[in-house]
């Protein structure tokens, strides 16, 4: 039973991964590759989110006994969020018997595998990160930036701002830093930035912070010297807390502060305590233990011992977040199992189909565990993102407390940026767009 138990991927993190490796070769099931990054700067936020994912998926297995009769196996590959990591990660998995998707889990790896899942006929799922154009499906067929990109994610801040201002309007002559991840998943929120501050007239300050991010003085120097009237951080990992902690000694309102979704969780804020108090970020997720799904895991998996990581961090932001994403994985199996074969396993390119193919409106969410989680869900050919849909929780010092706004990004503006850049992508690449007939396929 102890062996039967290690092939259905119901143990710790520590015993997972020869386990999994050996399980992914058995005729019916169903193998989720998992890229994460459990050691360096990035661990903190990497952690919770590839423990989420585990979790879900051994949730699963134990409570519904997989997808339709076809188990569930894993194998996680440490990344360590570096790019040719990443990429030697994904060749080594690729190839499995049974393999689904992959979810990079870093916007610089998606950059790296666009062209490879291309060619090799794999999904990228990118939930709220990864290229922000890779949203129109008509001319990136592999790549799925579910929930948002970081385009909407942008549109949606500067919507919050000028709702607080008093309107769009009133931004005008107004001061916006925008202070950032110098590289590929930092930079990508400058091109709408730089569109909305052409609209509405307010200076937009681009201030670079090198990776890793544990030295911001000359960044928050710049900041003090220039006085904006708010300051936007598109951080991850360690350089969230470290700008947090800069603001603090620098003297720069918390409450002026404003982070993309990947600088609004736990980790960012739990060093800095109080000092962070104010400090504001997008929410693709709320965090909590009430919800059905969270309960579910709990009963499931760690009151079994077979959790992952810490009880403790189950329902936190990043961990739920990893569970939606494992979640909609498992779900594009499912629908793409409706078409091709219910109880079989899926191939890649019908996972594809599955996952532009999403048809989660609440009914299902609410059987699925995921009411109050996120909203519905619903994904086409064209487009591969299916919801843009955001607030902003605020720390208050102890814990996040969700805002009552919801935020869409405009698409007025969005859409002409995204079908510019498909069509340059596909132009550059001597690529063709899909035709409707492809759509069927």
């Amino acid at each position: 039973m102890r062996v039967r138990n290690m092939i259905l991927g119901s143990i710790a993190a520590a015993s997972l991964l020869g386990a999994g490796a050996a399980a992914a070769q058995a005729a019916n099931e169903q193998f989720f590759p998992l890229l994460s990054y459990r050691t360096g700067a990035y661990a903190p936020n990497g952690t919770p989110w590839a423990n989420g994912k585990q979790d879900y998926l051994k949730m699963i297995n134990a409570r519904d006994g997989g997808i339709n009769g076809v188990k569930l196996t894993w194998e996680e590959c440490e990344t360590g969020y570096a790019t040719d990591r990443g990429v030697e990660c994904y060749e080594r998995l690729k190839g499995r018997q049974g393999v689904t998707l992959f979810d990079p889990q870093s916007t610089g790896i998606t950059f790296a595998l666009t062209d490879k899942a291309h060619t090799d006929k794999i999904p990228l799922l990118t939930l709220g990160y990864g290229l922000s154009v890779s949203q129109d499906g008509m001319a990136f067929r592999y790549n799925f930036p579910l929930m948002g990109s970081y385009w909407t994610g942008a549109d949606a801040l500067v919507q919050h701002i000028g709702k607080k201002e008093g309107g769009l309007d009133k931004l005008k002559g107004k001061k916006i830093a925008l202070v950032y991840h110098d590289s590929p998943f930092g930079k990508e929120p400058i091109p709408l930035l730089q569109e909305r501050a052409r609209m509405h007239g307010f200076d937009l300050s681009l201030i670079p912070v090198t990776a890793p991010g544990v030295e911001q003085k000359a960044a928050w120097l710049q900041v003090r010297q220039q006085r904006p009237d708010y300051v936007m951080l598109w951080g991850w990992g360690i350089m969230n807390s470290t700008a947090l902690k800069e603001a603090q000694a620098t003297g720069y309102p918390r409450e002026k502060m404003y982070g993309v979704w990947w600088a609004g969780a736990e980790p960012d804020v739990k060093d800095v305590g109080a000092g962070a108090k104010g400090y504001n970020a997008l929410a693709l997720n709320p965090a909590g233990t009430n919800f059905k799904v969270i309960q579910d895991i709990v009963k499931h998996v760690h009151d079994k011992g077979q959790g992952t990581g810490p009880k403790d961090e189950v329902g936190d932001v990043l961990y739920t977040r990893g569970v939606i994403i494992q979640m909609l994985g498992v779900e594009a199996v499912r629908r793409a199992q409706e078409r091709f074969g219910k109880g079989k396993v899926m191939t890649p390119e019908q996972v594809r189909w599955g996952l532009e193919n999403l048809a989660l409106d609440q009914k299902k969410l609410d059987s699925l565990g995921f009411s109050g989680v996120m909203r519905p869900l619903s994904t086409s050919c064209a487009d591969h993102m299916g919801s843009t849909w955001v607030r902003v929780h605020t720390w208050d010092g102890a814990k996040w407390n969700m805002g009552n706004d919801w935020y869409q990004a405009d698409e007025q503006i969005i859409k002409p940026m995204v079908k510019a850049g498909a069509e340059k992508y596909v132009q550059d690449k001597k690529l063709q767009m899909r035709d409707a007939k492809d759509c069927q396929s």
